[in-house]
């Protein structure tokens, strides 16, 4: 059995493997020729800071489930922490293989378009000269060389950063040199001269001119290297003796800080040392499976940023076409409150600005009716304006809460901060509820009308993040919904007790408590109408599918003939397509221009339609283990718009790649016409 097989077992993907597929999805996007060039660089280096994170996180958190309980295996695909990890290592080597030819392919392509990304061997003499001025003014005094001794111990490689290592000689004494590369210092050089633009990458300059750090020693051998620790970690109350005035932020930021320093999972290292590259895993305990040679680099976020070394007169026809927002729902001279009050609001981002919901919070701010604001805070902008909006609100006398999630992995510092900001300005603050992520996105607005209470409530797929509201592709609903606006007022009441296990809604979907078998409930009725003999139908859209309940109800439905049409970008551990178990059962993946975001579960068709959307993906960490919400769409022309847009991702046989019955990703013929959903979608095209 090939070591790829090893993840499949019946109708089921290992989630890992599945990872790894949807990677390589993203890799394909960056020699896909429909994408303009600069695009193609941004899609390599998003391969590679994915990996990144793959590493820190998931493969973090396999080695240390595999010290903990190293028989354990894993519920879809019966495989040991270990078994998994080592099939990632191997896999992860291919594609870096392939991920390496693509970078020399589009440094070929950029060359072709005036832009020539240098290695130090490939620099002319002048260029040479320039490049070792700038490294003798610029970069040498920010380096901190040493050389290791029984008086300078080896330094502690942090996280992610890159370092310079030597092989020294003098007076016949061999030992290392070592320095790390100063994070402040710029990305890129650009070489004056030339017709065509030339730039060289601070990593690539240290290579050429590092040894003039080391004067007086002769140079054996150097290698660049870069380690990757493990960034999983819990920060679950259960594990700590907790005293009533515990500062859970606190706790939360101790933790942050022992990331950098938590045991490695990861070498990358320049080809060409095999001394240095054995030293270190001796050192490091780092088994060689564990290394990866890196042969153009190992931060490929330069990419992103190419743009600005081209011409101007050229660089739009490297770049996708600027999208536009629609036209707002609301008029920029009307109120979206009043708005609200009178009629649901739908907003799709980022075909759909932000700016609508802006206004509200800011006209909420302002207004005298409005009495409370309570939100839930997962990931925020830099320069938040929904902060600003919040914090108005609080100095207008508003009583505002903000539950906001110090526990969204890699923007624990960035929601610290924020959450002093909103305690100076009178917001209630509170930390999530229990050992529960708050994962679910919801505002809850209450206004006085006389002796009346008005509700506005705004129910979203995607955070409150104006950056990646023009990146990611989200859906959102605000309601005045009498019964939708209980059940917030509801929700955030339990959250403040940490009742949220026990909660009763009329309407919305809760996780932990009944977003699961709510699901369930619908999934199960459809199976029941195709026992029956009757049409049944459910089609979803989501970024992962991975709890084995849901996978396990969705191949009783199909059994039963329940036609089951699925988007699912990223992780899937359900094979479709497998006679006699998943054969009515399709999947598709989308890869674009866009990051596709939104959750939405459609069940049955027109009158006896279900549609929700959601901020929770099918997996047991969102279902079982964060705080989700699930909405029904209550207005027949926003959820006729919502299965419209379902309809046409389904359609897609541009970006959208089908998985098959041996588990693996295969492009869609086109048949009829071309249908790229997020084109469409940009130009203002929501149906077939």
């Amino acid at each position: 059995m090939s070591n790829e097989n090893k993840f499949i077992k019946d109708v089921y993907i290992n989630r890992e493997y599945s990872w790894l597929m949807f990677n390589k999805r993203v890799l394909d996007q960056a020699t896909d020729a429909t994408n303009p060039l600069l695009e193609k660089c941004k899609f390599l280096s998003i391969f590679h800071s994915n990996l990144d994170e793959f590493f820190m996180v998931r493969v973090g958190s396999l080695l240390s489930d595999a010290k903990v309980n190293g028989d354990a295996k894993e519920n879809k695909t019966d495989l040991t922490a270990t078994e998994q990890v080592e099939g990632i290592l191997k896999l992860t080597k291919d594609y870096y293989k392939i991920a390496d030819a693509v970078y020399v392919k589009l440094k070929s392509e950029l060359n072709k378009n005036g832009l020539r990304i240098r290695s130090g061997k490939e620099l002319s003499q002048k260029q040479y000269a320039k490049c070792k001025h700038y490294f003798t003014q610029s970069v040498l005094p920010l380096l901190s060389p040493m050389v290791l001794d029984a008086k300078h111990p080896m330094i502690k490689f942090e996280n992610m950063n890159s370092y310079m290592m030597f092989e020294l000689t003098k007076s016949d004494r061999l030992m290392y040199g070592v320095m790390a590369i100063n994070q402040k210092l710029p990305r890129v050089y650009k070489i004056d001269g030339g017709k065509k633009v030339n730039i060289i990458t601070v990593e690539e300059l240290i290579r050429t001119f590092g040894y003039m750090a080391f004067e007086g020693y002769k140079i054996r051998s150097q290698a660049m290297l870069r380690l990757t620790r493990n960034a999983d970690f819990d920060a679950n109350l259960d594990d700590n003796d907790i005293e009533r005035d515990f500062d859970f932020s606190k706790f939360l930021k101790h933790k942050v800080e022992l990331r950098g320093t938590q045991d490695a999972v990861r070498l990358q290292i320049d080809d060409g040392a095999p001394d240095i590259k054995a030293f270190l895993l001796k050192l490091l305990g780092i088994k060689k499976q564990y290394c990866f040679t890196a042969r153009h680099g190992f931060d490929f976020k330069f990419l992103m940023s190419l743009g600005g070394y081209i011409n101007p007169e050229y660089v739009d026809a490297l770049k996708y076409k600027p999208q536009r927002p629609l036209m707002p729902p609301v008029s920029p001279d009307c109120s979206v409150l009043e708005a609200a009050l009178n009629h649901d609001i739908f907003l799709a981002y980022p075909f759909d600005s932000m700016d609508t919901l802006v206004r509200l919070l800011d006209e909420c701010a302002v207004d005298p009716r409005v009495a409370s604001i309570k939100i839930t805070i997962y990931r925020l902008d830099h320069r938040s304006r929904i902060v600003d909006a919040l914090k108005k609100a609080s100095e207008n006398g508003k009583e505002v809460t903000v539950v906001i999630e110090l526990c969204a992995r890699f923007d624990e510092e960035n929601n610290l901060y924020f959450s002093e900001v909103l305690k100076e300005a009178g917001c209630t603050v509170i930390f999530g509820c229990g050992n529960y992520k708050v994962h679910s996105k919801i505002i809850s607005i209450v206004l006085t009308d006389g002796d009346k209470l008005r509700y506005i409530t705004h129910l979203g797929t995607g955070n409150y993040n104006e950056q990646t509201s023009k990146l990611y592709t989200d859906l959102n609903i605000i309601t005045a919904d009498e019964s939708v606006g209980a059940d917030a007022v509801a929700f955030f009441r339990n959250l403040a007790i940490c009742n949220i296990e026990n909660g009763e809604y009329s309407k919305l979907l809760i996780a932990p408590k009944s977003l699961k078998s709510g699901i369930i409930k619908y999934i199960e009725r459809e199976t029941q109408k195709a026992a029956s003999g009757k049409p049944a139908y459910i089609s979803a859209k989501m970024n992962s599918l991975t709890d084995k309940p849901i996978i396990d109800k969705l191949i009783a439905a199909s059994k039963a003939g329940v036609k089951i049409k699925l988007v699912v970008r990223g992780i899937c551990c359900l094979v479709p397509g497998v006679k006699g178990k998943t054969e009515n059962i399709s999947v598709i993946s989308i890869v674009g221009r866009l990051l596709e975001h939104s959750r939405i579960y459609s069940f049955g068709d027109k009158d006896d339609r279900a549609l929700f959307i959601s901020s929770a993906d099918l997996m047991t960490r969102n279902t079982d283990k964060r705080v989700e919400i699930a909405t029904p769409v209550l207005d027949g022309e926003i959820a006729d718009k919502i299965y419209g847009m379902l309809s046409v991702m389904l359609a897609d046989n541009v970006k959208g790649r089908r998985l098959t019955e041996q588990g693996t990703y295969m492009p869609i013929d086109v048949i009829g016409e071309e249908v790229n959903s997020q084109e469409r979608f940009l130009k203002g095209k929501f149906t077939l």
